[in-house]
């Protein structure tokens, strides 16, 4: 009797009685053809079709089995990456999602003979974390995906600089307490006792004796006069060590505890702002490129910018690793790219090129005129006065 064509009334009746998972020792994984009992079984073993698999199959057996075996195992793991992720889990669990689908490709067709050798291999190469516990074998799956990398790096970095606000702001906070703890050595705690009465019949008298104020004449000490341009630079330096002897108040305190804030919450991984002066850092672009100075022209993501260089003109598509800040001359307008004053523009007042910081002075806004002192160069760059 012919096989019927797929669509008619009898096909479908077909495969309506072969729903579902049936019997593995009636299946025949060349001719992928489920049989639904011993003599359908045993008819197909006999047919031209059956026969001519077989003839394929000795021509070049190894080849077919690592096919075999290569698609089950990338069945296998879409699975696992797909339903349950990194997470540890029974691999005996897997292997019944996996064989719940009756068009799946069954084990007996591969190189592996267990599904405990199928883990063993998948540990051994690296796909998957496996252990062996009491209830059985457990796999965790390892993601190589390049954007999974790379997400990883991004959060682990982030967590780091976090870590890093963090443990400066533990060592402030310790400093202060420390600096608490030097100063209350010296005082001595007082003693306090219970009031007790030796004669509760005894009267309290109270022996006030007041003293007459003396006049007490006033001290005056008399400076001598000097220059007024030596005067000026004087009282400059009486000022300053003034400052520098006087103790630190509870508002000096709360300054310093809000510049760390703004320096947590402005300090990004990423710097590159429109109109500031970079310099090309790397050599993947050729020898003609590097070390050559340019302007961000524009700013295309967080990371990404369009630079103009000036020698040649040309515009480049860089990322922010392939670029570096540049420092100008003292006096010149700089644009802080990164810290707590980011965004803001200044002047360069000095550099200290043992420590690689600089000194500046805010330029415009509403911090006009303030002098910040520390400044990392990486956080500082020319700022393009053409633009």
């Amino acid at each position: 009797m012919p096989r019927a064509e797929v669509g008619t009334p009898k096909y479908i009746a077909n495969k309506m009685k072969a729903k579902g998972l049936q019997k593995l020792r009636w299946y025949c994984q060349m001719c992928q053809k489920q049989c639904r009992d011993e003599n359908g079984f045993k008819c197909h073993m006999m047919s031209e079709s059956h026969q001519r698999q077989l003839l394929l199959f000795a021509d070049n057996s190894k080849r077919i089995i690592d096919d075999f075996s290569f698609q089950f195992a990338k069945e296998y793991l879409q699975i696992l990456r797909r339903q349950f992720g990194t997470k540890r889990v029974n691999a005996n669990r897997v292997y019944q999602e996996y064989i719940s689908d009756r068009n799946h490709l069954h084990m007996n067709a591969t190189r592996w003979v267990t599904l405990t050798g199928f883990v063993k291999w998948l540990g051994r190469t690296g796909k998957c974390i496996v252990d062996e516990t009491e209830k059985g074998w457990f796999i965790t799956y390892v993601d190589r995906d390049p954007e999974t990398i790379a997400r990883e790096e991004k959060k682990n970095k982030k967590l780091k600089m976090d870590k890093d606000d963090e443990e400066r702001t533990m060592e402030f906070v310790q400093k202060q307490v420390q600096l608490a703890q030097e100063k209350g050595q010296g005082k001595e705690e007082p003693v306090y006792t219970e009031l007790l009465r030796e004669n509760e019949e005894e009267k309290l008298k109270l022996d006030l004796k007041l003293e007459q104020k003396k006049d007490i004449k006033p001290v005056v000490f008399a400076l001598p006069k000097r220059p007024l341009d030596e005067g000026t630079g004087s009282s400059k330096s009486f000022k300053k060590v003034k400052t520098e002897n006087r103790k630190k108040t509870a508002l000096d305190e709360i300054k310093e505890l809000e510049e760390i804030k703004k320096e947590k919450s402005n300090r990004k991984d990423y710097w590159v702002t429109e109109g500031i002066v970079v310099k090309v850092v790397t050599k993947t672009l050729g020898d003609e490129f590097y070390k050559e100075k340019g302007v961000i022209k524009e700013v295309l993501s967080k990371y990404v910018a369009v630079v103009k260089l000036f020698e040649s003109g040309r515009k480049l598509k860089l990322d922010q690793q392939h670029l570096e800040t540049v420092i100008p001359a003292i006096g010149k307008l700089v644009k802080v790219v990164n810290g707590a004053y980011r965004g803001e523009t200044a002047t360069l007042v000095s550099i200290n090129e043992k420590k690689f910081c600089a000194e500046i002075k805010i330029a415009s806004g509403l911090l006009m005129g303030r002098t910040i002192t520390g400044v990392e160069y990486e956080d500082i760059c020319k700022l393009n006065e053409e633009s």
